[in-house]
């Protein structure tokens, strides 16, 4: 294992002091950026395969140990959100696709920051008390469960991934309010029948429920058929229920005489697939508004994560690449109204 470390640069012992402090605290939230360690020399993401299991391969293996000698595409989200459940490497490669892409990092704390406020728009003015939140992540300041609970305490939250890593993490998501309830589905996103099967065990389909799909479609490539994935979830829903798409794309890359695939985001999302980290699909805002197609959109529609029901600024908040929508299925329920009131 030495030589293996010394390759990467990281020592036996920092990577026993990452494993034990992991496993004295395997979910640590933090709200600042960690400052990040310059110290080592940096390596390219090639140097560096990622490690990502089962999140986009159902037919490979499941592994249930935790390598902190190869970085993970989880962990390295965690650690743009200033998170503290990653290890060395994972900050390392972090660095490395930030070099080649540094808007992924405000892309990261936008789109946390839309799960927040869409959680609260659908937990307060919707009335939603109903979450199925598909492709959790690594636990982190204000999950779903939290935020939903903060506005309605019964609120019951199931959580869906298919990352053993995520798995590991899980019992910091099954935390709720003595009126709610919280539960985890350890299940790939193609397995729709599987997630709502399970998903009934908690919650009432008969009832609104509000799923969240969010920056998980861009994993599932066109022939995989998430039109189709999205359309068996909406399937078993009732009316005035609601689905929620944010997801990655590539219209704001800032040369607009620069093709979209040879753009900065997409060349650091080619390297890090090529390191072997998880293939992310970007895909136009009118692509992401065909998945909320025969729904009720919500204002202000398919806009930026970071323009939905922002907070006002007089010059209002800087749009980045990655767009978001909330739809509502009609029906004899669809009672909540859509439009924010004059």
């Amino acid at each position: 294992m030495t030589g293996l470390l010394t390759v990467y640069g990281v020592t036996d012992q920092e990577t026993r002091r990452d494993i034990c402090a992991s496993a004295r605290a395997p979910v640590r939230r933090r709200d600042a950026p960690r400052t990040v360690d310059r110290r080592q020399p940096h390596a390219t993401p090639r140097d560096f395969p990622v490690t990502d299991d089962n999140s986009a391969a159902p037919d490979r293996p499941p592994t249930t140990g935790i390598d902190p000698t190869r970085p993970h595409s989880a962990r390295i989200w965690n650690y743009w959100l200033g998170g503290m459940d990653n290890f060395r490497i994972d900050r390392r490669v972090g660095d490395q696709f930030l070099a080649i892409f540094p808007g992924q990092a405000d892309i990261a704390r936008q789109s946390r920051a839309f799960l927040g406020r869409v959680v609260r728009y659908l937990a307060g003015e919707a009335g939603i008390r109903q979450f199925l939140d598909i492709g959790t992540g690594l636990p982190t300041a204000d999950n779903t469960h939290e935020v939903a609970q903060r506005v309605a305490p019964q609120s019951r939250i199931v959580y869906v991934d298919n990352d053993p890593l995520v798995l590991a993490h899980a019992r910091a998501l099954l935390t709720s309010t003595p009126e709610g309830a919280t539960a985890y589905v350890h299940a790939d996103m193609r397995e729709p029948g599987k997630i709502l099967a399970e998903a009934a065990r908690t919650l009432d389909f008969a009832q609104p429920t509000a799923v969240l799909l969010l920056g998980i479609l861009g994993h599932i490539p066109d022939e995989d058929d998430p039109q189709g994935i999205v359309a068996r979830l909406l399937s078993a829903l009732s009316p005035g229920s609601f689905l929620v798409v944010n997801d990655g794309t590539n219209v704001l890359h800032g040369q607009t005489d620069e093709p979209a695939e040879n753009s900065a985001r997409a060349r650091a999302i080619a390297r890090f697939a090529a390191a072997g980290g998880i293939p992310y699909n970007l895909r136009t805002p009118e692509r992401i508004a065909g998945f909320l197609t025969g729904l009720e959109l919500v204002d202000p529609g398919v806009v930026s994560v970071s323009q939905w029901r922002a907070e006002a600024t007089p010059f209002g908040p800087p749009a980045i690449d990655a767009f978001c929508g909330v739809g509502r299925k009609l029906g004899l329920r669809s009672v909540h109204p859509t439009r924010r009131p004059a």
